[in-house]
């Protein structure tokens, strides 16, 4: 099992404060999985078993516990008085009004609570007015590449002939095609048939459980229209305008609509773009970037080794999301800069993505939004070409070098 280290080490920090703490993220990246990792580590270092209280509302077991009533009375039964009662609810937005119990729970002084959802839409209304203030949200993404990697270490320790070719360049190409939602990196390894099956499926519930039923969508025809068009149009700049337009038949007014639902139930992230000169976000025109690339290929019907720019434009995408920092994309005068980092700090890094920029005539041109920008925040160039240069104060660095690279490394 991939220890999913990043968020770990962010519930580590969060433990025993008086914040719930909202696990977020698109069904089967591995939310769950992180919860029970948490939890065998509070038994390790000592927490009693009946301290913990874990309840996944996707289990039969649990459908009595739907009602927040008969979920807070359960609860409160199960907790042990003068010491601390650590309580996970996965899936807890298969509760209705669960939001009550949550309030009721959170004003104990020994409740140390964890959610999980697979929606934004759980910390959307009567919940964020609830609990303003009073939770924080770690946001879980499919499998980082350095997560792909250990996962096929994993693998090769527990191959009975420790032949798998694990070599990292091989393994980034397959990253660009294929699934990184955990359940489908283990299918991928042991019965490749079943990945795009299991994909259909996850991304089928989305649609339907997630969105339309949430939703009341009676047609689902323009929906799956509108999820195909953005897949297609990662790393371009669209608006709700020319979707319409392209597809025909559906209203502006519907996309917008339809456009928020796919962010919401996280199979798209949207990335605005941001005026440098000017110093403000821009409301129109901006970028989508999908969860996992895997969905891309196969809802697509791709070929394998396609389009590999956008997908590696994705890639870093993600990648910075997983950095935590704010990711817009830049504007400077007619020139665009793929990615500016904002970080809390105040610093800012700009960040350019090209499959390649072996030739001349491509290293100048993706170089030039770069150049353009006079100021001393730091400016990077990432493509697959090996090795690392420097140009006039821009770092050319290896794509699989940097996502391979721990944050405050020199790479990063």
């Amino acid at each position: 099992m991939v220890l999913r280290e990043t968020y770990l080490s962010q519930l580590r920090q969060l433990k025993d404060q008086h914040l719930i703490k909202v696990v977020t993220g698109i069904r089967r990246c591995g939310k769950s999985t992180l919860l029970e990792q948490f939890r065998d580590e509070l038994l390790a270092e000592g927490v009693e078993q009946n301290q913990i209280i874990f309840l996944n509302f996707e289990e039969l077991e649990t459908q009595t516990l739907t009602d927040y009533q008969a979920l807070y009375a359960h609860i409160s039964k199960k907790m042990q008085p003068k010491v601390m009662n650590y309580v996970f609810l996965d899936e807890v937005q298969n509760v209705e009004d669960f939001e009550k119990a949550v309030d009721s729970l959170f004003v104990k002084k020994n409740v140390d609570l964890y959610l999980t959802g697979s929606n934004a839409f759980m910390l959307s209304g009567e919940l964020a007015t609830l609990l303003s203030g009073r939770y924080i949200s770690i946001h879980v993404q499919p499998f980082s590449f350095q997560e792909y990697v250990a996962a096929f270490d994993e693998a090769d320790k527990q191959s009975s002939t420790g032949n798998i070719n694990n070599n990292t360049d091989r393994l980034f190409a397959q990253y660009l095609d294929n699934s990184s939602l955990p359940e489908a990196v283990t299918l991928f390894q042991q019965a490749p048939q079943m990945v795009n099956a299991y994909l259909r499926d996850v991304c089928d519930t989305v649609l339907y459980k997630d969105i339309a039923r949430r939703h009341d969508i009676r047609g689902m025809t323009n929906l799956e229209r509108t999820m195909q068009f953005l897949l297609s149009s990662i790393g371009s700049t669209i608006s709700a305008t020319n979707i319409a337009e392209n597809l025909g038949g559906i209203s502006h007014s519907t996309v917008i609509s339809y456009v928020e639902y796919l962010t919401r139930a996280y199979l798209f992230y949207k990335a605005q773009r941001y005026d440098i000169r000017g110093k403000r976000l821009l409301q129109t025109q901006e970028k989508y970037y999908v969860v996992d690339l895997g969905m891309r290929t196969i809802l697509l019907s791709e070929s394998l080794g396609t389009d590999r720019g956008r997908k590696l434009e994705n890639v870093v995408y993600l990648e910075l999301l997983r950095r935590g920092e704010e990711v817009w994309v830049g504007k400077q005068k007619e020139k665009e800069v793929d990615f500016l980092v904002q970080q809390k700090s105040g610093q800012r890094t700009y960040y350019q993505v090209a499959y390649t920029a072996a030739d001349t005539e491509t290293l100048d041109r993706e170089l030039a939004p770069l150049k353009s920008i006079h100021d001393a925040y730091p400016k990077y160039l990432i493509t697959t070409d090996l090795g690392a240069e420097e140009y006039e104060g821009i770092r050319h660095l290896n794509i699989v070098d940097w996502l391979l690279s721990p944050s405050g490394s020199p790479l990063w």
